[in-house]
């Protein structure tokens, strides 16, 4: 069963993907300078008025299976014990054990 950081973060994750487009032409409205001044502060109360998880910086990498917020590999979105435990079960294609 999904745990509720889980789903908060696909949740904020989803939001961000839906109005990245919107939110990069009005900062793109807010620091072009040879636009006049009302504009540029209407652009900004716009994007003020986004929702909180709409930035990116409030993304946090989390773990698929378990949530924990820690020692998570970006490239798999799993965290260190998660990644180890499938790396040997043969689940993760083109990782196995090093040996030298």
């Amino acid at each position: 069963m999904p745990r509720a950081r889980i789903i908060r973060d696909m949740k904020a994750r989803a939001t961000v993907a839906s109005t990245e487009v919107v939110r990069q032409a009005l900062r793109y409205l807010t620091r072009n300078t040879t636009l006049p001044a009302k504009v540029r502060a209407q652009a900004q109360l716009q994007l003020n008025a986004f929702p909180r998880d709409a930035r990116p910086t409030a993304i946090h990498n989390r773990c698929l299976e378990t949530g924990r917020g820690r020692g998570v590999l970006r490239a798999f979105r799993l965290c260190r014990f998660q990644f180890r435990l499938k790396a040997l079960e043969g689940e993760l294609p083109g990782v196995k054990k090093s040996t030298w």
